[in-house]
C-alpha cells in the first residue's frame, strides 16, 4: 500500500478543440502533484447516455441491432442513447426506448451509475429498468438509425453477454446489472 496520499491535478488552463453535435474534445494543460506539467489531455466531453432494459409482461428482454459506425459492425444492444441538453436522464431512458423501439412500459427505475471512461472522459451512462414493456408507438428514427427490434428471454440475454453477441463495454455492464436486479 502506497504512502503518498492520492491527490487530483490542477487544471491550467483548457480550450475547446472541436465542438460539434456528436463530439466535443477539450485539450487541458494539467499539473500533476509532483508538479509535472502535461499539456495537450484531451478529455471527451458528454452530457453521458441512458441504457433501457425493458422487460416485457411476459419476462423478454427488448433489443435492438442496428449498424454502429465506429466499429462498422451490425450490434446486438438494449435500446441505449445520448442525454439531450436540459434532459434528466429518466426522460432520455422513456424516450430512446420509445423512438427506438415503440415500447413503453412503468415509470423507469435507476438500477445504477457508471462512468463510462474516466481516464478521457467526463461520460457517465444510466442502467434504467422500465417494466412491463410493450409495443406502443411506431419507430422515430434518427437520420442515422436502421434498427431491428427483437426480444429475448431473460437466460438468452445472460448467454448473449457471454458469448459476445453483446460487445460493447457498456452494455455488458448495464446486461449484468439487470441480470443481477431479475
Amino acid at each position: 500500500m502506497s504512502e503518498k496520499p492520492l491527490r487530483h491535478w490542477t487544471v491550467r488552463s483548457s480550450s475547446y478543440r472541436l465542438d460539434e453535435p456528436f463530439l466535443r474534445v477539450r485539450s487541458d494543460t494539467v499539473e500533476l502533484p509532483d508538479g509535472t506539467i502535461i499539456e495537450g489531455y484531451f478529455v471527451r466531453e458528454s452530457r453521458g447516455f441512458a441504457i433501457v432494459a425493458a422487460l416485457t409482461p411476459d419476462r423478454r428482454i427488448v433489443l435492438i441491432r442496428q449498424y454502429k459506425h465506429g466499429v462498422r459492425e451490425i450490434v446486438l444492444e438494449m435500446p441505449a442513447g445520448m442525454i439531450d441538453a436540459e434532459e434528466a436522464p429518466e426522460a432520455c431512458a422513456i424516450r430512446e426506448l420509445a423512438e427506438e423501439t415503440g415500447y413503453a412500459g412503468d415509470p423507469p427505475r435507476l438500477l445504477r451509475s457508471l462512468f463510462a471512461d474516466p481516464t478521457s472522459s467526463n461520460a457517465s451512462f444510466y442502467v434504467f429498468l422500465i417494466e412491463n414493456a410493450v409495443p406502443k408507438f411506431g419507430q422515430s428514427l434518427d437520420t442515422t438509425e436502421a434498427i431491428a427490434i427483437e426480444t429475448t428471454t431473460i437466460e438468452d440475454l445472460r448467454e448473449a453477454v457471454r458469448d459476445g453477441r453483446i460487445a460493447s463495454g457498456s452494455q455488458v455492464a448495464a446486461a449484468y446489472i439487470t441480470l443481477d436486479h431479475l
